[in-house]
């Protein structure tokens, strides 16, 4: 399916992969990337791909429910939050996958009305739908 692309951004990874350096063009993020000790790892400060696919989901979920807010027939509330944990593990076809699982906080909505929001989100975020069918999103309504 084809995209009318409005904005790019790009970001470089160096050193080891995981246990290296990113940065985006702009200089915005600058990160020393850390093998997590659960992998094998060192552990220690720094970041790691799925902390930064945790902190883009989130950001990105919370956002497609604003976006999507009017259509449904009511606001988020300001204080709403998008918790997203991002799970790493080896696959049973082999390789790699990751989970994802979002907890949504949508305080002074009743549960019917925070799934709906949630439901509508999930169709036009755009994470969801990069992930759509490739990896497990479970979506909770805290």
């Amino acid at each position: 399916m084809p995209v009318n692309v409005i904005y790019k951004t790009r970001a470089t990874a160096s050193g080891g992969g995981r246990d290296g350096h990113t940065r985006s063009e702009d200089g915005t993020i600058d990160l020393d990337l850390v093998v997590p000790k659960e992998m094998g790892g060192p552990g220690g400060t720094g970041a790691n791909p799925e902390k930064l696919f945790a902190a883009g989901y989130s950001a990105c979920f919370l956002g497609a429910m604003r976006a999507v807010s009017a259509k449904v027939g009511f606001k988020v509330p300001a204080d709403a939050t998008v918790d997203a944990e991002i799970g790493f593990g080896p696959r049973s076809e082999g390789g790699y996958g990751i989970t994802a699982d979002l907890t949504i906080t949508l305080p002074g909505l009743s549960k019917e009305d925070a799934r709906k929001l949630v439901d509508t989100a999930h169709e036009v975020c755009p994470y969801s739908n990069a992930t759509r069918g490739n990896v497990e999103v479970g979506l909770t309504v805290a």
